[in-house]
């Protein structure tokens, strides 16, 4: 339980460092805030001084020894007074970058018109000297002449002050002009602020009705933007829904697709069978209708003609059967003879060999 104490305490001491150095360092940049006003206002003189202190500085008796009688009277400032203090602070520093931004802005304007200047100017002298060596130089050096020469270096200087003369006089009439513009311009601003000024208030008031006109005429459009999203919302649900079951129909699709192309083989396959049987069918037909003919066109034979034709059948029958049967014993002698005879053939071999 000690130990539990212990790092609590240490949890604290912590948490009341950290906020003692936030405290100091808060109270570090009042105090150069203040000292920065002090030293600004005693820079000023006495008389603007007084003037400009107003009610913090006379309220609380403060002037030239300031700092050492309120370490004597021990007296602090106000919540009022400071914030009134970083109030002058604040429009002080933001008065000082805002001439600072515009002297910045000047320096950069005319550094920049300084710029543009030289470079109009490099590129004018450019242009003379192009020009110059162009009329001048090059038929100077091409002729080698005297008197002609510097009659033509003497009329070309005149062309170009004429032409300078002329370009001056066109800028002073360009000036003349745009101050007459200016002038114009500096009084219609005039009546402009003029007539700001007389209607300023009733402005100002017609200004604030329209302000709460639009202010509830945009709470009315942000109602409907939000009636929008939400129903934009729903859309979309409908609209991943619908997509879904498009999926879904597409991929059924897919397989009814493949399952048709298969039908359509297999019909295929059975028209072409069918062709096939159709065609074997037709020629059937037509050995069918050649049989039917030569049905039609058969005729009974007489009833003696058949008996003695198959008496006549009987006979050859048993005649070849007669046949068969002696066929088959001369086979069979023949077979004897043949193998009687290889025997002899053998036997006298043998006995050519012994007399041998």
């Amino acid at each position: 339980m000690a130990e539990d104490v212990s790092e609590e305490d240490k949890q604290h001491l912590v948490e009341t460092v950290d906020d003692l150095r936030l405290s100091n360092a808060a109270l570090q940049a009042e105090t150069e805030m203040f000292e920065r006003f002090i030293r600004r206002q005693e820079a000023k003189d006495e008389s603007a001084h007084s003037d400009s202190q107003g009610g913090i500085f006379q309220d609380i008796g403060m002037c030239q020894g300031r700092k050492a009688r309120l370490a004597q009277e021990k007296h602090r400032l106000t919540t009022e007074q400071k914030c009134d203090v970083a109030e002058r602070e604040y429009d002080t520093v933001r008065e000082e970058l805002k001439h600072l931004k515009e002297s910045s802005e000047r320096q950069l304007h005319s550094h920049q018109a300084t710029l543009e200047e030289a470079e109009i100017r490099l590129i004018e002298v450019k242009k003379a000297s192009y020009e110059f060596d162009r009329d001048v130089a090059k038929v100077i050096r091409e002729k080698k002449g005297g008197m002609m020469d510097a009659e033509k270096v003497v009329r070309y200087v005149e062309d170009r002050m004429k032409a300078k003369d002329a370009l001056v006089e066109k800028l002073r009439l360009k000036n003349g002009a745009l101050r007459v513009q200016k002038r114009k311009l500096e009084l219609q601003l005039k009546q402009k602020e003029e007539v700001g000024e007389a209607r300023h208030h009733v402005d100002f008031q017609q200004l604030k009705i329209k302000n709460t006109q639009y202010l509830q005429q945009i709470d009315i459009l942000n109602q409907d933007l939000l009636r929008l999203k939400l129903l934009a919302g729903s859309t979309q649900q409908i609209l991943h829904s619908h997509k879904n079951k498009l999926q879904q129909l597409i991929n059924e699709s897919k397989l009814l697709s493949n399952e048709i192309a298969s039908r359509d083989d297999v019909v295929a396959k059975m028209e072409e069978e069918t062709r096939q049987a159709e065609h074997e069918c037709a020629e059937a037909e037509a050995v069918n209708a050649q049989l039917r003919r030569q049905l039609e066109s058969f005729s009974v034979p007489p009833l003696l003609d058949y008996i003695k034709a198959k008496s006549i059948h009987g006979e050859l029958e048993q005649t070849m059967r007669s046949w068969q049967r002696k066929v088959v014993i001369a086979e069979m002698a023949l077979r004897n003879h043949t193998k009687m005879l290889e025997k002899l053939q053998f036997q006298a071999s043998g006995a050519e060999n012994l007399t041998q």
